[in-house]
C-alpha cells in the first residue's frame, strides 16, 4: 500500500512502511466510519479505537499539543493533566462535537456499570473539523447511531479519503479526507511501529507540496506567493513503543514538522490538533498497588519515534488527498479529488 506506488512520488521515507501501511498496524488499534453522502449532507465520524475493548479500566498513556487553537475538541485538558487516554478518539463536523460528545459518554456509561457511581466519570474525546462549504453543517446531521456504528465496525481494514468525518473536508485547494500511515521502526534489537492517521481540512490553494515538489501549483500553473492557510487538521499518532505521557506529547508536538514538509504554513485560522499514545503500558483504572512500575524507552533513544511519526504523518495527509474522490456538495459546490487534477495535469504535459 506504499503511496509510490499508486501516484509516483518519493517521500523521502527513512523508515520502512508497515504491512498495511495504516494506524492499525499498531496492534490493538482500530479505525472504524460512519459516511453520510446524500444531497447536501456530506459528513460523518471516524473513531480510533486505542485498544480492542475496555478502554476505560484499562487505560493508554498519552499527550496532545494544540498546534494552533481554532478549534473546538473536548476532552484535552484531562489528557494533558492525567497523561491517559480512557475512551476511543472520535473525529466529526465542527457542529456535531456535542452530538458526538453526548452519544460517547452514553456509549461508555452503557459499557461500564460504574462510571459515576462507585467511581469518577469519564473523560471522551471529540476532535473536529468545519466541513461546512460542502456540507449542511446547520443541519447537525450526526446522530447516536452514527457514533455508535462507527465505533462498533472498527477494524483494522479501514477506507481513506472522502469517507467517515472527512466526508466533506476540503484541503490545499482539492478535496479532503481521511488518510492513514505506517512506519515500522528498531530499537534494542526489538521491531516497534509507529501509525499516524489524518482528517484534513486545512491549507490554501496552490500551497500543497509532496516530497519537495510544489505540486499544487503545478497543477495551478500560478506563480508563487502566500495565500491565506485556513481551516484544520486532526492528527493522531500510535505507537508500541513504551513511552510516558511526557514523551507522548514530545511526539504529538512532531507534527509540526510533517504539516510544514506538505505546504502549510499552520495559518490564523486554522485548527491544528495533534494527539499522540502509546499502547505498550496498560494504567489500570484500579490499580492493586500505590507504587506502579512500566518499561519506558530511554529519552536517548526516541529521536527514531520522531522521525517515523514525522513519515507516517506526512504521508498519511497525502494519503487523505490522493484517496478523496471529486465530490459535489451542499449546494452544487464541487471539491476536485487531487488525483484526478494531478493525473489530467501530466496528461496535459505529454
Amino acid at each position: 500500500m506504499g503511496l509510490e506506488k499508486n501516484c509516483g512520488f518519493d517521500l523521502h521515507s527513512r523508515c520502512q512502511r508497515g504491512p498495511g501501511n495504516r494506524i492499525t498496524d499498531v496492534p490493538g488499534v482500530l479505525v472504524g466510519h460512519t459516511t453520510k453522502h446524500s444531497g447536501d449532507v456530506h459528513t460523518g465520524v471516524t473513531a480510533i479505537l486505542p485498544r480492542p475493548s475496555d478502554w476505560f479500566h484499562q487505560k493508554v498513556t498519552a499527550g496532545a499539543t494544540v498546534i494552533n487553537g481554532f478549534g473546538k475538541t473536548a476532552g484535552l485538558v484531562q489528557v494533558e493533566e492525567l497523561g491517559t487516554i480512557e475512551a476511543p478518539i472520535l473525529m466529526t463536523n465542527t457542529l456535531s462535537v456535542g452530538a458526538a460528545l453526548d452519544s460517547a459518554v452514553r456509549y461508555m456509561l452503557e459499557k461500564n456499570g460504574d462510571i459515576g457511581l462507585t467511581t469518577g466519570t469519564v473523560n471522551c474525546i471529540v476532535t473536529e473539523c468545519n466541513d461546512g462549504t460542502l456540507n449542511d453543517i446547520r443541519g447537525q446531521h450526526i446522530t447516536d447511531d452514527d457514533v455508535r456504528a462507527a465505533i462498533e465496525t472498527a477494524g483494522a481494514d479501514f477506507a481513506e479519503g472522502a469517507v467517515g468525518s472527512g466526508s466533506g473536508m476540503l484541503c490545499m485547494g482539492f478535496k479532503g479526507g481521511i488518510g492513514s500511515a505506517s512506519r515500522v521502526i528498531e530499537i534494542g534489537g526489538k521491531t516497534y511501529t509507529v501509525g499516524g492517521i489524518v482528517m484534513t481540512n486545512f491549507g490554501g490553494p496552490g500551497s500543497f507540496v509532496i516530497g519537495g515538489r510544489h505540486v499544487g501549483e503545478e497543477i495551478l500553473r500560478g506563480p508563487r506567493k502566500p495565500v491565506e492557510d485556513r481551516g484544520s487538521i486532526i492528527l493522531v499518532t500510535a505507537t508500541d513503543v513504551p513511552l510516558t505521557a511526557r514523551q507522548c506529547k514530545r511526539v504529538s508536538m512532531r507534527a509540526t514538522a510533517a504539516l510544514g514538509r506538505v505546504g502549510s504554513s499552520m495559518g490564523n485560522g486554522s485548527g491544528d490538533v495533534s494527539i499522540a499514545f502509546s499502547t505498550a503500558n496498560v494504567i489500570p483504572h484500579y490499580p492493586e498497588s500505590p507504587i506502579a512500575s512500566y518499561p519506558v524507552l530511554s529519552d536517548n533513544y526516541i529521536d527514531i519515534v520522531f522521525t517515523a511519526a514525522i513519515e507516517a504523518l506526512e504521508e498519511s495527509i497525502i494519503s487523505a488527498l490522493w484517496h478523496a474522490e471529486t465530490t459535489v456538495g451542499r449546494g452544487g459546490r464541487t471539491a476536485r479529488g487531487f488525483r484526478e487534477a494531478w493525473e489530467t495535469y501530466c496528461r496535459s504535459m505529454v
